[in-house]
């Protein structure tokens, strides 16, 4: 909004000022409105730093708990090979090894997703936020006679 209004007071400005610099063919309103976007922008960005981040760790993480079972299965077969037989004792450490691993994994996306999901709902509410600020004052320039 502080944007806007001071690029509003800036063409307002340079509108009423004749001389050597004139303006020429100056559109408050189109002014106005590109220095809100250049605004929204920025602020999208801001309050979108850190999600890519948080959205890495989400989608990963299962992966990781993938790897740690995959080495978990895999020394399961290597017990059995070394031991000759196939007992539940050959195997036992290994599946618990890839329960772990796969326990661990989960625990970490299931919350970073959640997280994700939320923080990104925040994000698009204050864009909505910002559109409705931003056409209200472009409303603003348009209907209370102000603009030339």
């Amino acid at each position: 909004m502080g944007a806007g209004l001071n690029e509003y007071i800036k063409g307002m400005e340079a509108l009423n000022e004749e001389g050597p610099e004139d303006v020429g063919d100056f559109d408050l309103v189109d002014a106005v409105n590109r220095q809100l976007e250049r605004a929204k922008e920025r602020e999208t960005a801001n309050l979108k730093r850190g999600l890519t981040s948080l959205a890495t760790v989400g989608t990963t993480a299962p992966f990781v708990g993938l790897l740690g079972t995959v080495v978990g299965i895999i020394n399961s077969f290597q017990g059995i090979s070394s031991d000759g037989g196939g007992g539940l004792s050959s195997v036992a450490g290994g599946i618990s090894e890839a329960l772990v691993a796969t326990a661990v994994g989960l625990l970490v996306a299931i919350p970073a997703v959640v997280m994700f999901n939320s923080f990104n709902a925040r994000v698009e509410g204050f864009q909505i936020d910002m559109n409705d600020v931003a056409s209200e004052l472009i409303d603003f320039v348009l209907k209370e006679g102000r603009y030339p």
